[in-house]
Formats: structure tokens, sequence, C-alpha cells
């Protein structure tokens, strides 16, 4: 199915009027480009002059056509033997569905729009029709459990590479799930793992947020572990094999609430203070680890000892309902976890990796609303982790899927491990470029 690349404005820059327009960006060079020429027909100035030809002008446009489907007819010679009287017939290629419709196009397509677009299948059906093809919402949900099946143990590999990295962002985010034949829905979560320095990110589907399940995905690791103040894992810090790194985005944020609610001049210290921080960290993004570990010794541990002590300093003189004096007490609690970045090259100032990697999760319940069971919600995590892990590794999710799900049915075990994204973008990378 074809897909077209569009450009829009984020929220901010479209809405606000002092936002100065985004220069227009070139059109991708990789599209195909359809000619029309246009030529004057008389070669003559308006004073009968001959005009001679200097060059061209081109100007271009953007156009797109609807998604187009097509049929693969496989047609198989059949031969009898005589003498025999035995039939035979060319073998079908490994198919992703057994006598099923799907190619690994169509297959790529429906689970990208469902987990990638947040297109339910009621709406794919839709959207299908007007092509001219009947394609039922219940076959779509069908082809999508499939995919889900055929891409496990690719999502298992990516949580086993995950695993292997020492330093993890995790987060977890609230789904509706579907009770069995009551009509009802409870509250399940996906919980969320990130590797700090590598594109890999895995969704485990939950039935609760009780930090037991947290506790059981990372069994048997050891490293930094970069989270939010959840009480869920707190026993994970308990036997010393896992390391606490805090979040500065969340502590900033209590102070840009405090601000934001008492226009307090102590919160706007703090959130300057915060910010060089963060500007110290956008000056080492691209150092290697031995010299962004220099400059975070250099630059930012003083910054920090200056702000811890400014903070202890101007606590003592406020209430303790006020809400700065909330925000630094907050801070202060997590002092140690939140100092962990400024000792270690390569642990993050924040955990927005992880709530970047929460968001897909949030987009879709507002579309899709609710998952259908346990099942299928952990076929769903499966998927949106080769789908995120793709789009981390910078790679279009339908041309991957696509390519997988074509190789998948004959693809050997033990070679499965160059099917993840990280591993088939490098093998890939000729044909990505051009």
């Amino acid at each position: 199915m074809s897909r077209w690349v569009c450009w829009t404005h984020t929220d901010d820059e479209r809405d606000s009027p002092n936002k100065r327009r985004p220069k227009r960006q070139p059109l991708p060079g990789n599209l195909e480009r359809i000619e029309h020429r246009y030529e004057i027909d008389s070669g003559l100035c308006s004073k009968g002059h001959v005009l001679k030809r200097i060059g061209e002008e081109i100007s271009e446009q953007l156009d797109c056509e609807p998604a187009r489907f097509f049929v693969h007819r496989h047609i198989r010679g059949k031969y009898v033997c005589a003498c025999c009287q035995t039939v035979l017939a060319a073998p079908l290629p490994a198919q992703l569905v057994d006598k099923g419709i799907p190619a690994p196009d169509l297959m790529a397509q429906v689970i990208v729009a469902k987990h990638d677009d947040h297109l339910p299948a009621y709406r794919q059906e839709e959207i299908y029709a007007r092509s001219g093809v009947c394609i039922p919402r219940s076959s779509i949900a069908t082809w999508i459990g499939i995919g889900g099946v055929w891409l496990q143990p690719l999502a298992d590999a990516i949580r086993t590479a995950l695993l292997a990295q020492p330093v993890l962002h995790a987060d977890e985010t609230p789904v509706a799930e579907l009770k069995p034949g009551a009509g009802k829905t409870h509250r399940a979560y996906v919980w969320v793992y990130r590797s700090a320095c590598q594109p890999l990110v895995v969704y485990d589907y939950r039935g609760s947020r009780a930090g037991e399940h947290a506790r059981e995905f990372l069994r048997g690791w050891s490293g930094t572990l970069v989270v939010d103040d959840f009480s869920g894992y707190k026993a994970l810090f308990a036997g010393g094999a896992i390391r606490e790194a805090g979040c500065w985005a969340h502590a900033r944020r209590k102070f840009f609430e405090a601000h934001k609610l008492t226009g307090s001049a102590l919160a706007a210290q703090a959130l300057e203070r915060i910010g060089e921080l963060y500007r110290i960290e956008q000056d080492l993004r691209d150092l290697d680890p031995e010299e962004r570990l220099r400059r975070r010794h250099q630059d930012t541990q003083p910054r920090l000892q200056a702000l811890h002590a400014w903070m202890l300093e101007h606590r003592a003189r406020l209430a303790k309902a006020d809400a700065t004096a909330r925000a630094i007490d907050y801070t202060l609690g997590r002092w140690a976890a939140l100092s962990v970045f400024a000792t270690d090259a390569a642990v993050p100032i924040d955990n927005n990796a992880a709530e970047r990697a929460v968001r897909p999760i949030a987009l879709g319940r507002k579309n899709w609303l609710f998952v259908g069971s346990r099942q299928a919600g952990e076929r769903a995590a499966a998927l949106m982790t080769l789908i995120e892990s793709a789009k981390l590794c910078g790679l279009d999710p339908w041309a991957y899927l696509k390519d997988v799900f074509t190789k998948l049915p004959t693809w050997p075990n033990s070679r499965l491990g160059e099917l993840l994204p990280h591993n088939w973008a490098k093998s890939n990378a000729p044909a990505l470029s051009t």
C-alpha cells in the first residue's frame, strides 16, 4: 500500500501569532517526480524578436494518491503421472496466515495503522471501503492478533537485549481492559522500559500497577534505573543490585507549578538554577562518555552543591504549607537519586525518554478506548515494542514490518537477531539511504 510524506507544525507553532513561520522544508528526493513541461508557443517577444532559451524555472507541488490495493495471484502448475496416477503441484510459498488473504504488506499496514496511527479496526474498515475493498473489522482484529503471535519472539529478543543494558528508564500508564462477559472494564497497566543509550524499548502489559510487576520484569538485572517517585519501584533498590536515579523534569515541574500558582520569586530562582543544569547537559549531548563525565564534575557538581545549599537555606524560612516549600521538600527528599547523573556519564538527567515512550499509549487509548482481553493487551505490547524500537532506529515501521513479515515464515530461529530493528537498520542501510 502506498504511503506518503506530509509536513505539520506543532501546536505551539500553529497557534502562537508571535512564532515565526517555519521555513518550508524541501520535498524528499526519493519521491517520484512527474514532469509537466511548459514552453512559450510563439518563440517571439511582444515586439516580434526571436527568443533565446536560457534555462528553466522549476517549482514543485506535493501530491498523493489514496491507498492502492492489488491482488497477488498464485498460479501453480499441476501435473499428473499417467503411470502412477499421481497429481503434483508446485508448493506455495510459506504464508503468514494459512489460506488467508493478507500479504505481508497488508499485514504490516493494519498493524501500523492500529498501533502507530492509532486507527481502530472499525475506522480502518471504513477507510479501506473507500477504495472498494471490504475488510470486516473482525478480520482486521484477527490479523493484528496473528501478527502479534509472529512478532512475539522478536519482542522477547528485544527484551533480552534491553536487559543487557546498564542504564534503563521505566514508567507506566493505565489502559482499560474489557472484563469477559461483563461489558465493563477494569484498569490494567502498560509498563515501559527503555534503554538510556540504545534504541531499545519494551512494553510490558500487566493487570495492575503493583510493584511486583517491575520486580518480575527486572529479576536478575543489575544497573541504574531512572524513575520518578512512584512507590512501586522502591523495593527494587533495597537489595543494592539496582541503583535509583531520579528525574529532574519531575522536580522542575514542582517548582513550575508553584510559580504558576503563587508567582513565587523563589520558585522562579529554582527554575533558573535547574535550567542551568539542563543547559550544561545540552552542551554535553554529543561528547564521548569520558569527556561528559569530566564536564559534569567540573560544571554540574558545583551547581548541584550550590542548589542544595540554597534550598536548605530558604526552606528554613518557609511555612510547611507553602507551595515552594513543598517543591523544595520533594527535591531534597529525592536528592540522592537526583544527584546520580552527575557522577555517571551513562545516566541521563531525567526520565523524559520513558515519558516519550509512554505517549503513544496515551494517544492510542483516546482512539481505541480499551483492549478486549488480557491476551489482546499482551499482543499489543509486543507490537508496540517492535514499532517503537523501529522508530527509535529511524525506521519507517511499515517498511520494517513488511520486510520482517516477508521473511519470518522461512527465517531460521538461529538468525532471529538479524531481524531486530537495530540490526535490521544496519543491514538495510544502503536501501534506506536511496
